[in-house]
């Protein structure tokens, strides 16, 4: 019997490459309201907590500024129609995950993105491999809290003493733990290692071959 049965994704910086279309998503709503724009550089550092924290960090002042849900509401519905410009699969992700499948893995991703992108984004790239999206939703804790991953893994059918969780940050190390599965953190994404091991980050896949690896070792 095998050790794993389920692996649960991180979508940003683990699976997809979505920096730049989130960098000109933010950038336009900086632009609209007159406000200064951000380099890919900060936004890369601003991500991982969701949209809501990616403005937070992005517009002066953060959430005192009185302009703040009106800059808000301009990136959510620029991102909606511009989550995919410029959005791409890593190198090897898609193959590793039709080879995951065909070896009975199931699948799921996790994101603190806004549901109706997750969703979209899997239908994308992922339609028929990846059986289970969650984004951000009402009702449903955002990552690092394993709500998430409860979601997932009960939309799956499958418990977590056999789950596996994949992911490129530091939020993605403490979701794992807070959901009790073990963690591989990839080393393509948004977060080099030397940060990672400093938030507790123990196992790597430097490409997404070493995902297989590591669940048949």
């Amino acid at each position: 019997m095998k050790k794993y049965e389920t692996v649960v994704f991180d979508l940003d910086g683990t699976l997809l490459n979505t920096l730049e279309d989130l960098a000109d998503a933010t950038n336009y709503a900086l632009r609209t309201m007159q406000m200064p724009e951000r380099t890919i550089v900060e936004v890369r550092a601003f991500v991982g907590n969701g949209v809501r924290r990616l403005m937070e960090l992005s517009v002066p002042g953060g959430f005192d500024n009185p302009k703040f849900e009106e800059t808000f509401a301009v990136f959510k519905k620029y991102y909606g129609e511009h989550c995919n410009d410029k959005t791409r699969a890593y190198d090897g992700v898609v193959p590793v995950l039709r080879k995951l499948k065909e070896k009975g893995y199931a699948l799921a991703i996790v994101s603190n993105k806004i549901d109706f992108a997750v969703k979209e984004l899997n239908e994308i790239y992922f339609e028929g491999i990846v059986q289970a999206a969650i984004g951000e939703r009402e009702g449903v804790a955002r990552k690092p809290a394993p709500d998430m991953v409860h979601t997932a893994l009960a939309e799956l059918g499958k418990p977590a003493d056999t789950a596996v969780y994949i992911g490129d940050s530091d939020v993605d190390v403490m979701t794992a733990k807070n959901s009790g599965l073990p963690c591989i953190s990839v080393l393509w994404g948004f977060r080099d290692k030397e940060f990672l091991m400093e938030h507790g980050a123990t196992n790597f896949a430097e490409k997404p071959e070493d995902i297989v690896k590591f669940l048949e070792q």
